[in-house]
């Protein structure tokens, strides 16, 4: 490929398959009490995403109406995590497996998968359910055929795909259990190893897009040497994670917040992500939201990228928007580019 390449980027697919469908009404039953659970209803219903579990019909629009990128990176979350210890969960497992056979038979070997947090597992909003589980870390990587992190160079341009939930471990160690606690720090220290090893090799006029499914991880990245170093050889970190441009915008604001120690395990992860937001800003950070986006603006869709091969010029991004009247539509082939 000589000329310039276009690159999609898709996140947060957030797919379930039968087995996942059947469990509705998942995160509610997770609340010890009334008001949470019409807290959760409410919250649920009119910000975040009424049904969790009917996102199929948006990546089947997504695959219908994707073109014919050049690259295609899948930046984490391929299943609902219904049981919120990741594909350690046989439904979540199948969820995340039918997703990616989808992309694949598709794209083939175009696509490039990057891990995200629920792949492996996170606590509940609520109640304190579930957790980093270790049985999830074979079937992400082996069953799922997913790499921890991976590389690929196109000219000029290096493309890098780091997991998150390692990088930021320190932050997930409440929701992980001790028996495995060992196990987990081995494969972070494996991790950085391969990161720092990236970065030391890259060369003076070569540019990175990294890929990196949460942004919280970023500030422990930034504590790497060598990726301090080639900090300005980054020229975006396509995150995904927050679902909307607007919770984005929402973490640049309270950027520097304190951590909150008392309202339960998920709120003490997310204020201390945000605590240092801040450092944020090095990485250039874009977010690709999930292709439903929020119950509030539906603002979901996916990005592409055209670049340079030579890297003369900055990547030139571009948002694809989903609407939600247009999933209902009936579906046929468009070629984007």
């Amino acid at each position: 490929m000589s000329g310039p390449a276009t690159v999609l980027i898709v996140s947060d697919i957030h797919h379930a398959g039968a087995a996942e469908r059947e469990r509705r009404g998942y995160e509610i039953a997770c609340a010890p009490n009334w008001p949470l659970r019409l807290l959760m209803r409410a919250y649920r219903g009119h910000v975040w995403l009424r049904d969790p579990l009917g996102n199929g019909k948006f990546l089947d629009a997504f695959l219908h109406r994707s073109g014919s990128p050049d690259f295609v990176i899948t930046n984490g979350d391929f299943s609902a995590d219904s049981r919120f210890v990741g594909v350690s969960d046989d439904a979540a497992l199948a969820s995340a497996t039918e997703c990616l056979a989808k992309l694949r038979t598709k794209f083939g070997e175009k696509l490039h998968a990057t891990i995200g947090d629920h792949e492996l597992g996170k606590m509940s909003l609520v109640g304190g359910h579930g957790g980093l589980r270790l049985a999830s870390w074979p079937r992400t990587t082996g069953g799922l055929g997913l790499h921890p992190f991976w590389r690929h160079e196109w000219g000029s341009y290096v493309f890098m795909g780091v997991t998150s939930t390692l990088l930021a471990l320190p932050i997930y160690e409440r929701e992980m259990l001790v028996a495995e606690r060992a196990e987990w720090e081995s494969l972070r220290a494996a991790h950085l190893d391969e990161v720092r090893a990236a970065f030391a090799r890259l060369s003076p006029h070569q540019r990175v897009l990294l890929f990196c499914h949460d942004p919280t991880a970023l500030p422990f990245l930034s504590r790497v040497r060598e990726v301090r170093d080639r900090l300005g050889q980054i020229e975006a970190t396509v995150i995904g994670h927050l679902h909307s441009e607007l919770v984005l915008r929402t973490g640049h604001v309270l950027s520097g917040m304190p951590m909150i120690p008392f309202l339960g395990v998920s709120v003490r992860r997310m204020s201390t992500g945000l605590k240092e937001a801040k450092l944020w800003r090095p990485f250039n950070v874009r977010l690709c939201p999930s292709l439903t986006g929020i119950q509030l603006l539906k603002d979901g869709g996916w990005l592409t990228v055209e670049l340079d091969r030579d890297a003369r010029h900055l990547a030139k991004f571009r948002f694809h928007p989903l609407p939600w009247s247009n999933v209902h539509q009936p579906l046929t082939c468009t070629n984007q580019h």
